[in-house]
């Protein structure tokens, strides 16, 4: 398996599509969808992103702080990989709207799917909004290795007919309450996400550094699967090279170059997630996991562990425990 894809598998990733939208000219609409929403609804999530897809027309899009514009068209997929606030608009001088205030009465932020119209009566865009919810920890390489917005253009190849079926079908699921909805939903999120990061690792520019850069690599990201493939291994970086047929020193200056740290500090920082994971989702003594995450003793792992996410694992499991039991008093 691929680091990209051990990375993806270990996420837990949770998610829905929540929002079809039709906006006609003239139009232009502040959105965010917020952490918040998205905890009351998933109990587990800790960091989200958040994605439009445009299915038909055209718009602008610019960040809050008006740092980035982008043209986005048919066929794009947008990712926020932190779901920072945004504008879109068919004409950014126009004077922007809230999105919440366009919701229809009677629709609550306990509802699952929203059907917005709004807009001019002119040229329509028509887009599908979704999102997906993780693990912080396990995300961080994902997270840091991408930008604050992210278009793709899925084109019109076979790809892009792939994905307005399915966005058709997530959309009748949505609206329909089926059973399984759920499950099938959070499926398809992830595949937008999956298809996005694809696209994006493919388009990356020679001599671009970062973790998916080192995911691309040859030997880096051979490096990077057996880490993931076998992180309770006592790897050393000497074993790692003879697996990926480069020295010692070879590897491991480019593995820092790409990735931004050494090999094994990249282990034992990813030790750490796949720990915080274990804390948050199971009942395993903090002594066996920090047995898992290779350590000898579990001072040395709570003092590993509160470094890197600034509590104790008691006190980070005991948190995740409680956001859990306010989540099912909802």
């Amino acid at each position: 398996m691929d680091a990209l894809s051990d990375v993806l598998k270990s996420v837990q990733l949770e998610g829905a599509l929540f929002l079809n939208a039709e906006f006609t000219a003239p139009w232009c609409v502040w959105s965010q969808f917020g952490f918040a929403t998205v905890s009351e609804r998933l109990s587990k999530a800790e960091h989200m992103v958040f994605f439009h897809y445009l299915t038909e027309g055209a718009c602008k899009l610019r960040m809050a702080d008006g740092s980035e514009v982008l043209d986005v068209t048919a066929g794009d997929l947008v990712l926020f990989p932190r779901d920072e606030r945004h504008l879109l608009a068919s004409d950014l001088s126009l004077d922007p709207v809230e999105e919440a205030s366009l919701v229809p009465p009677g629709i609550g932020s306990g509802d699952d799917f929203v059907q917005l119209r709004s807009g001019g009566g002119g040229a329509a865009t028509r887009f599908v909004c979704g999102y997906l919810a993780g693990s912080r920890g396990v995300c961080r390489p994902l997270l840091e290795a991408l930008p604050r917005v992210l278009r793709i253009a899925i084109g019109d190849g076979p790809a892009a007919g792939m994905m307005r079926d399915l966005l058709r079908v997530g959309v009748r699921e949505s609206t329909a309450s089926r059973p399984g909805a759920n499950s099938m939903l959070a499926k398809l999120s992830e595949l937008m996400f999956v298809e996005a990061l694809r696209r994006y690792v493919e388009q990356l520019p020679p001599g671009r550094k970062g973790w998916l850069a080192g995911v691309r690599d040859v030997h880096v990201g051979r490096a990077l699967a057996l880490v993931h493939a076998d992180p309770g291994r006592a790897w050393t970086v000497d074993e790692l090279a003879r697996e990926v047929a480069l020295s010692r020193s070879a590897l491991a200056e480019r593995f820092a170059a790409l990735v931004g740290e050494p090999p094994i500090q990249y282990l034992m920082r990813w030790r750490l997630a796949l720990a915080a994971q274990m804390l948050r989702t199971g009942r395993e003594a903090i002594v066996r996991v920090a047995e898992r995450s290779g350590y000898e003793s579990e001072a040395s792992f709570n003092r590993a562990f509160k470094r890197e996410f600034g509590t104790p694992p008691a006190a980070w499991r005991k948190a995740g425990g409680e956001a859990r039991q306010e989540s099912a008093a909802r």
